[in-house]
């Protein structure tokens, strides 16, 4: 089989399935829930909660980037490893990873095919998300002028374009929890164990990175530039955080990535 139609075939079955449809609805419900309780109320106390949630109510555009900041914590980790926990080890608990090898489809392959649609996953995720914030904005807020972190002010138009980039950087930041992901997938064959797993690892990291007795570890965690997108919103665009997790996320993804090869290519599929 093609390396395209079996591409293909994995992107249709990631996106016909209901789990996946559940886990859009419920990221897209994020930004609308943001949305609808600072217009109900008097908007949320100076200096408390998100960042840029006291923005909201004077400019729409605000709601997508206050939800993209509340979603990398948690809920878009949480979806990431239901996705890729669930790459090979789904395929062996099913009993169908066996069949699919024998298509045939090389190991190498189908590991490189698995990773991709996971990839995609993280994108379509964070799309989801900026979507939802975008047009709920535009619902019920005023839209405008954007001023910036560095003070300048940029137009409707110039802010959706910064919208997409931070879109885009986060779903670059969660591609390394991918790659985790496959890995311990590669480890079991009960997809949940494999989806808890990583969703605690990414917790972990997270926890980690919080504590000021392991500064020499921090750049190293996964999670280290997850929230760095603050480049983004100056002007000019200071692109040195992006290229920085865009190196971090391609160690993770290499290391990774020759460790669920390694294990994957020498594991024994009796199902």
């Amino acid at each position: 089989m093609p390396n395209s139609a079996l591409l293909r075939n994995e992107l249709a079955l990631l996106f016909r399935r209901r789990r996946t449809w559940a886990m859009f609805l419920a990221l897209g419900a994020v930004p609308i829930l943001i949305a609808i309780a600072v217009r109900v109320t008097s908007g949320p106390p100076s200096g408390r909660g998100p960042a840029f949630l006291d923005r909201v109510a004077g400019n729409g555009m605000f709601v997508a980037i206050t939800g993209l900041l509340v979603c990398i914590p948690l809920f878009l980790p949480l979806t990431v490893a239901v996705v890729a926990g669930d790459t090979i080890a789904g395929e062996a608990g099913a009993g169908t990873l066996r069949y699919l090898l024998a298509a045939p489809v090389s190991r190498p392959r189908l590991l490189l095919v698995k990773y991709a649609v996971a990839a995609v996953f993280c994108l379509a995720a964070t799309l989801v998300v900026a979507v939802c914030g975008v047009l709920i904005g535009l619902a019920l807020f005023p839209v405008g002028p954007v001023v910036l972190l560095s003070g300048d002010t940029i137009s409707p138009a110039g802010s959706l374009l910064r919208v997409g980039l931070i879109a885009i950087y986060t779903a670059l930041s969660l591609l390394g929890l991918a790659a985790i992901g496959l890995f311990i997938s590669t480890l079991t064959d009960v997809p949940v164990g494999a989806m808890a797993a990583t969703a605690v690892l990414a917790v972990t990291a997270q926890i980690l990175g919080q504590l000021p007795q392991l500064d020499w570890l921090h750049p190293w965690l996964f999670t280290n530039q997850w929230l760095g997108f603050a480049d983004l919103l100056r002007e000019p665009i200071l692109w040195s955080s992006f290229g920085q997790n865009a190196l971090l996320q391609g160690g993770y993804i290499l290391v990774f990535g020759a460790l669920a090869h390694g294990r994957f290519i020498s594991k024994d599929i009796l199902s």
